[in-house]
Protein backbone atom coordinates (compact mmCIF):
# COMPACT_ATOMS: atom_id res chain seq x y z
CA UNK A 1 0.00 0.00 0.00
CA UNK A 2 2.94 2.33 1.16
CA UNK A 3 4.47 1.40 -2.49
CA UNK A 4 1.78 2.53 -4.16
CA UNK A 5 1.11 5.43 -2.85
CA UNK A 6 4.81 6.43 -3.32
CA UNK A 7 4.73 4.69 -6.70
CA UNK A 8 1.71 7.88 -7.10
CA UNK A 9 3.21 10.29 -5.91
CA UNK A 10 6.68 10.15 -7.11
CA UNK A 11 7.95 10.11 -10.50
CA UNK A 12 10.68 7.81 -12.15
CA UNK A 13 14.17 9.25 -12.26
CA UNK A 14 15.27 9.44 -16.16
CA UNK A 15 18.30 7.53 -15.29
CA UNK A 16 16.49 4.69 -13.76
CA UNK A 17 16.01 1.77 -15.76
CA UNK A 18 12.65 -0.18 -15.37
CA UNK A 19 11.15 -3.36 -17.33
CA UNK A 20 8.41 -3.55 -19.50
CA UNK A 21 6.85 -5.34 -16.26
CA UNK A 22 7.47 -2.09 -14.07
CA UNK A 23 5.97 0.26 -16.86
CA UNK A 24 2.85 -1.56 -16.81
CA UNK A 25 2.77 -1.87 -13.09
CA UNK A 26 3.70 1.71 -12.40
CA UNK A 27 0.61 2.40 -15.24
CA UNK A 28 -1.49 0.21 -13.03
CA UNK A 29 -0.96 1.78 -9.79
CA UNK A 30 -1.17 5.46 -11.70
CA UNK A 31 -4.81 4.14 -13.08
CA UNK A 32 -5.80 3.13 -9.69
CA UNK A 33 -5.07 5.96 -7.96
CA UNK A 34 -6.57 8.22 -10.49
CA UNK A 35 -9.88 6.39 -10.51
CA UNK A 36 -10.11 6.22 -6.64
CA UNK A 37 -9.64 10.19 -6.44
CA UNK A 38 -12.42 10.87 -8.92
CA UNK A 39 -14.52 7.85 -6.92
CA UNK A 40 -13.71 10.05 -3.66
CA UNK A 41 -14.31 13.72 -5.90
CA UNK A 42 -17.70 11.74 -6.74
CA UNK A 43 -18.46 11.11 -3.37
CA UNK A 44 -18.52 14.31 -2.62
CA UNK A 45 -20.21 15.88 -5.21
CA UNK A 46 -22.95 13.78 -4.76
CA UNK A 47 -23.37 14.29 -1.35
CA UNK A 48 -23.41 18.21 -2.28
CA UNK A 49 -25.19 16.99 -5.41
CA UNK A 50 -28.46 20.06 -4.24
CA UNK A 51 -25.93 22.51 -4.43
CA UNK A 52 -24.18 21.59 -7.78
CA UNK A 53 -27.64 21.73 -8.92
CA UNK A 54 -28.57 24.83 -7.57
CA UNK A 55 -25.62 25.96 -9.56
CA UNK A 56 -26.09 24.81 -12.75
CA UNK A 57 -29.90 26.01 -12.24
CA UNK A 58 -29.18 29.49 -12.22
CA UNK A 59 -28.74 30.81 -15.72
CA UNK A 60 -32.24 29.30 -16.35
CA UNK A 61 -33.73 30.25 -13.74
CA UNK A 62 -32.77 34.13 -13.61
CA UNK A 63 -33.85 33.93 -17.15
CA UNK A 64 -37.16 32.28 -16.57
CA UNK A 65 -37.75 34.30 -13.78
CA UNK A 66 -37.82 37.64 -16.29
CA UNK A 67 -39.55 35.73 -18.48
CA UNK A 68 -42.41 35.06 -15.74
CA UNK A 69 -42.23 38.53 -14.58
CA UNK A 70 -43.12 39.47 -18.15
CA UNK A 71 -46.23 37.14 -18.13
CA UNK A 72 -44.69 35.04 -20.77
CA UNK A 73 -45.59 31.13 -20.47
CA UNK A 74 -47.50 29.18 -18.53
CA UNK A 75 -45.96 30.28 -15.28
CA UNK A 76 -46.15 33.88 -16.24
CA UNK A 77 -49.62 33.55 -16.94
CA UNK A 78 -50.09 32.08 -13.10
CA UNK A 79 -47.64 35.12 -12.46
CA UNK A 80 -50.24 37.56 -13.42
CA UNK A 81 -53.33 35.99 -12.30
CA UNK A 82 -51.55 35.74 -8.85
CA UNK A 83 -51.03 39.86 -9.41
CA UNK A 84 -54.51 40.50 -10.10
CA UNK A 85 -55.57 38.57 -6.95
CA UNK A 86 -53.25 40.43 -4.95
CA UNK A 87 -54.92 43.98 -6.21
CA UNK A 88 -57.99 42.92 -5.27
CA UNK A 89 -56.59 41.81 -1.63
CA UNK A 90 -55.44 45.07 -1.35
CA UNK A 91 -58.28 46.16 -2.30
CA UNK A 92 -60.40 44.16 0.19
CA UNK A 93 -58.02 45.11 2.69
CA UNK A 94 -58.85 48.54 2.24
CA UNK A 95 -62.39 48.51 2.61
CA UNK A 96 -61.95 46.09 5.62
CA UNK A 97 -59.80 49.29 7.39
CA UNK A 98 -62.61 51.36 6.96
CA UNK A 99 -65.09 49.25 8.02
CA UNK A 100 -63.48 48.66 11.10
CA UNK A 101 -62.06 52.14 11.37
CA UNK A 102 -62.91 54.55 14.10
CA UNK A 103 -66.15 55.99 13.14
CA UNK A 104 -67.29 52.03 12.82
CA UNK A 105 -70.76 51.28 14.57
CA UNK A 106 -69.63 47.90 14.59
CA UNK A 107 -70.40 45.67 17.88
CA UNK A 108 -67.79 44.12 19.18
CA UNK A 109 -68.55 40.84 17.73
CA UNK A 110 -68.07 42.21 14.36
CA UNK A 111 -65.03 44.63 14.60
CA UNK A 112 -63.66 41.10 16.12
CA UNK A 113 -64.67 39.34 12.81
CA UNK A 114 -62.77 41.88 10.46
CA UNK A 115 -60.28 42.04 12.43
CA UNK A 116 -59.65 38.14 11.16
CA UNK A 117 -61.02 38.60 8.32
CA UNK A 118 -57.99 41.73 7.67
CA UNK A 119 -55.33 39.53 9.72
CA UNK A 120 -55.91 36.76 6.99
CA UNK A 121 -56.12 39.40 3.87
CA UNK A 122 -52.69 40.32 5.49
CA UNK A 123 -51.44 37.27 5.23
CA UNK A 124 -52.51 36.52 1.29
CA UNK A 125 -51.32 40.00 0.32
CA UNK A 126 -47.62 38.62 1.88
CA UNK A 127 -47.83 35.60 -0.11
CA UNK A 128 -48.92 37.00 -3.37
CA UNK A 129 -46.02 39.73 -2.86
CA UNK A 130 -43.60 37.45 -3.45
CA UNK A 131 -41.48 37.67 -6.53
CA UNK A 132 -41.51 35.60 -9.51
CA UNK A 133 -39.57 32.61 -9.21
CA UNK A 134 -37.77 30.98 -12.18
CA UNK A 135 -38.48 27.83 -13.70
CA UNK A 136 -36.89 24.39 -12.85
CA UNK A 137 -36.08 21.72 -15.84
CA UNK A 138 -38.61 19.38 -15.68
CA UNK A 139 -38.30 15.30 -15.41
CA UNK A 140 -40.53 12.78 -17.52
CA UNK A 141 -39.15 9.81 -16.92
CA UNK A 142 -39.51 7.73 -12.82
CA UNK A 143 -35.35 7.45 -12.53
CA UNK A 144 -34.61 10.51 -14.56
CA UNK A 145 -33.91 12.72 -11.84
CA UNK A 146 -31.75 9.84 -9.65
CA UNK A 147 -29.60 9.46 -13.11
CA UNK A 148 -29.03 12.66 -13.89
CA UNK A 149 -28.31 14.36 -10.57
CA UNK A 150 -25.33 11.02 -11.01
CA UNK A 151 -24.57 12.36 -14.23
CA UNK A 152 -24.07 16.45 -12.78
CA UNK A 153 -22.18 14.89 -9.92
CA UNK A 154 -20.14 13.02 -12.33
CA UNK A 155 -19.15 15.25 -14.12
CA UNK A 156 -17.96 18.06 -11.55
CA UNK A 157 -16.25 14.69 -9.99
CA UNK A 158 -14.22 14.78 -13.03
CA UNK A 159 -13.42 18.70 -13.33
CA UNK A 160 -12.17 18.40 -9.98
CA UNK A 161 -10.05 15.71 -10.17
CA UNK A 162 -8.53 17.09 -13.19
CA UNK A 163 -5.04 17.88 -11.34
CA UNK A 164 -4.65 15.10 -10.42
CA UNK A 165 -5.08 12.86 -12.83
CA UNK A 166 -2.69 15.20 -14.73
CA UNK A 167 0.05 15.12 -12.72
CA UNK A 168 -0.33 11.43 -13.29
CA UNK A 169 0.05 11.52 -16.75
CA UNK A 170 3.19 13.87 -16.32
CA UNK A 171 4.78 11.36 -13.54
CA UNK A 172 3.99 8.64 -15.67
CA UNK A 173 5.57 10.40 -19.57
CA UNK A 174 7.89 12.52 -18.09
CA UNK A 175 10.84 10.10 -17.35
CA UNK A 176 11.25 9.95 -20.68
CA UNK A 177 12.42 13.47 -21.39
CA UNK A 178 15.52 14.07 -19.98
CA UNK A 179 15.80 16.89 -16.83
CA UNK A 180 16.39 19.78 -19.07
CA UNK A 181 13.34 19.00 -21.01
CA UNK A 182 11.30 18.42 -17.94
CA UNK A 183 11.59 21.64 -16.48
CA UNK A 184 10.77 23.19 -19.90
CA UNK A 185 7.15 21.21 -19.80
CA UNK A 186 6.73 21.45 -16.65
CA UNK A 187 5.42 24.68 -16.40
CA UNK A 188 3.21 24.14 -19.18
CA UNK A 189 1.79 20.89 -17.76
CA UNK A 190 0.97 23.08 -14.32
CA UNK A 191 -0.57 25.80 -16.03
CA UNK A 192 -3.54 23.60 -17.96
CA UNK A 193 -5.85 23.09 -14.97
CA UNK A 194 -5.69 26.61 -14.21
CA UNK A 195 -6.53 27.64 -17.86
CA UNK A 196 -9.69 25.10 -18.33
CA UNK A 197 -10.54 26.15 -14.51
CA UNK A 198 -10.77 30.13 -15.75
CA UNK A 199 -12.38 28.62 -19.05
CA UNK A 200 -15.29 26.85 -17.17
CA UNK A 201 -15.63 30.26 -15.05
CA UNK A 202 -15.85 32.05 -18.29
CA UNK A 203 -18.49 30.09 -19.46
CA UNK A 204 -20.82 29.60 -16.67
CA UNK A 205 -20.38 33.48 -16.04
CA UNK A 206 -20.65 34.71 -19.75
CA UNK A 207 -21.49 31.84 -22.45
CA UNK A 208 -23.97 29.39 -20.58
CA UNK A 209 -26.11 32.28 -19.25
CA UNK A 210 -25.75 34.05 -23.23
CA UNK A 211 -26.45 31.10 -24.67
CA UNK A 212 -29.90 30.32 -22.14
CA UNK A 213 -31.34 33.53 -22.96
CA UNK A 214 -30.77 33.29 -26.63
CA UNK A 215 -32.84 29.98 -26.47
CA UNK A 216 -35.26 30.94 -23.90
CA UNK A 217 -36.07 33.62 -26.25
CA UNK A 218 -35.88 32.61 -29.45
CA UNK A 219 -39.63 32.34 -30.98
CA UNK A 220 -41.14 32.21 -27.42
CA UNK A 221 -44.22 33.82 -27.78
CA UNK A 222 -45.26 30.60 -29.97
CA UNK A 223 -44.24 28.05 -27.65
CA UNK A 224 -44.64 26.61 -24.15
CA UNK A 225 -40.90 26.39 -23.30
CA UNK A 226 -40.51 23.27 -21.01
CA UNK A 227 -36.66 22.69 -20.46
CA UNK A 228 -35.84 19.11 -19.64
CA UNK A 229 -33.70 18.14 -17.25
CA UNK A 230 -31.27 16.14 -19.05
CA UNK A 231 -30.71 17.83 -22.33
CA UNK A 232 -30.23 20.80 -20.01
CA UNK A 233 -27.37 19.37 -18.03
CA UNK A 234 -25.94 17.73 -21.19
CA UNK A 235 -25.82 21.48 -22.58
CA UNK A 236 -24.48 23.45 -20.06
CA UNK A 237 -22.00 20.44 -19.37
CA UNK A 238 -20.80 20.58 -22.73
CA UNK A 239 -20.98 24.35 -22.61
CA UNK A 240 -18.53 24.12 -20.12
CA UNK A 241 -15.82 21.73 -21.00
CA UNK A 242 -15.57 23.59 -24.60
CA UNK A 243 -14.37 26.45 -22.54
CA UNK A 244 -12.11 24.86 -20.74
CA UNK A 245 -10.45 23.32 -23.73
CA UNK A 246 -10.98 26.82 -25.48
CA UNK A 247 -8.55 28.19 -22.74
CA UNK A 248 -6.36 25.69 -23.58
CA UNK A 249 -5.19 27.82 -26.38
CA UNK A 250 -1.89 29.60 -24.64
CA UNK A 251 -0.74 26.17 -24.05
CA UNK A 252 -1.14 24.46 -26.99
CA UNK A 253 0.16 28.03 -28.88
CA UNK A 254 3.85 26.94 -26.70
CA UNK A 255 3.11 23.59 -27.11
CA UNK A 256 3.64 23.47 -31.12
CA UNK A 257 6.07 26.27 -31.05
CA UNK A 258 8.24 24.25 -28.43
CA UNK A 259 7.81 21.26 -30.83
CA UNK A 260 9.20 23.53 -33.94
CA UNK A 261 5.56 23.34 -35.64
CA UNK A 262 5.11 27.12 -35.87
CA UNK A 263 7.37 29.88 -34.92
CA UNK A 264 6.34 33.05 -32.62
CA UNK A 265 7.35 35.10 -35.63
CA UNK A 266 4.74 33.53 -37.68
CA UNK A 267 2.17 33.82 -34.88
CA UNK A 268 2.68 37.54 -35.00
CA UNK A 269 2.14 37.78 -38.69
CA UNK A 270 -0.83 36.00 -38.76
CA UNK A 271 -2.86 38.05 -36.17
CA UNK A 272 -5.68 38.89 -38.34
CA UNK A 273 -6.37 35.34 -38.83
CA UNK A 274 -6.04 34.99 -35.06
CA UNK A 275 -9.01 37.46 -34.98
CA UNK A 276 -11.08 36.06 -37.32
CA UNK A 277 -10.81 32.57 -36.25
CA UNK A 278 -11.87 34.09 -32.80
CA UNK A 279 -14.76 35.66 -34.32
CA UNK A 280 -16.09 32.73 -36.08
CA UNK A 281 -15.75 30.24 -32.75
CA UNK A 282 -17.76 33.10 -30.24
CA UNK A 283 -20.02 33.25 -33.23
CA UNK A 284 -20.44 29.08 -32.92
CA UNK A 285 -21.40 30.24 -29.70
CA UNK A 286 -24.91 31.57 -29.15
CA UNK A 287 -25.93 35.53 -28.04
CA UNK A 288 -26.40 38.36 -29.36
CA UNK A 289 -24.10 40.98 -30.75
CA UNK A 290 -22.86 42.08 -27.10
CA UNK A 291 -22.55 38.68 -25.79
CA UNK A 292 -20.15 37.53 -29.55
CA UNK A 293 -18.02 40.70 -28.53
CA UNK A 294 -17.26 39.51 -25.17
CA UNK A 295 -16.40 35.81 -26.29
CA UNK A 296 -14.24 37.31 -28.85
CA UNK A 297 -11.80 39.90 -27.00
CA UNK A 298 -11.16 36.73 -24.03
CA UNK A 299 -9.98 34.25 -26.77
CA UNK A 300 -8.38 36.76 -28.46
CA UNK A 301 -6.46 37.73 -25.56
CA UNK A 302 -5.64 34.19 -24.98
CA UNK A 303 -4.31 33.99 -28.49
CA UNK A 304 -2.26 36.80 -27.73
CA UNK A 305 -0.62 35.82 -24.50
CA UNK A 306 0.19 32.19 -25.94
CA UNK A 307 2.43 34.32 -28.39
CA UNK A 308 3.81 36.56 -25.71
CA UNK A 309 4.42 33.45 -23.50
CA UNK A 310 5.84 31.62 -26.57
CA UNK A 311 8.16 34.39 -27.39
CA UNK A 312 9.48 34.77 -23.99
CA UNK A 313 10.44 31.07 -23.92
CA UNK A 314 12.45 30.87 -27.28
CA UNK A 315 14.42 34.20 -26.21
CA UNK A 316 15.28 31.72 -22.98
CA UNK A 317 16.41 29.41 -25.02
CA UNK A 318 18.60 31.18 -27.07
CA UNK A 319 20.12 33.11 -24.79
CA UNK A 320 20.78 29.66 -23.07
CA UNK A 321 21.87 28.15 -25.90
CA UNK A 322 24.37 31.59 -26.98
CA UNK A 323 25.88 31.12 -22.90
CA UNK A 324 26.51 27.20 -23.80
CA UNK A 325 28.25 27.97 -26.74
CA UNK A 326 30.14 30.97 -25.32
CA UNK A 327 31.50 28.72 -22.68
CA UNK A 328 32.31 25.85 -25.09
CA UNK A 329 34.07 28.46 -27.12
CA UNK A 330 36.37 29.58 -23.90
CA UNK A 331 36.91 25.70 -22.32
CA UNK A 332 38.26 24.92 -25.63
CA UNK A 333 42.35 25.25 -25.98
CA UNK A 334 42.86 27.17 -29.46
CA UNK A 335 45.15 25.01 -32.15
Amino acid sequence: MVRAIRTALQTVRHDEQLSVVGHLDELRTRLIASLAVIAVAFGVCFWQNHRLLHLIDRPLAHQTGEQVHAGHGPLGATYAVSQSARDVALQLHSVVGVLDGPASRLAPEGKAALARVQRRIERDIGRLSAPPAGDRPVTLGIGEPFTTTVTVSFVFALILALPFVLFQLYGFLVPALDPREQRHILPLVMSIPFLFLAGVLFGYFVVLPAAVRFFQNFNSSEFNVLVQASPYYKFAATTLLAMGLVFQVPAGIVAVTRAGLITPRRLRQSRRYAVMACGLVAAVLPGDAVTLLLETVPLYILFELGVLLASLAERRSRARAGATELSYGINTPSE
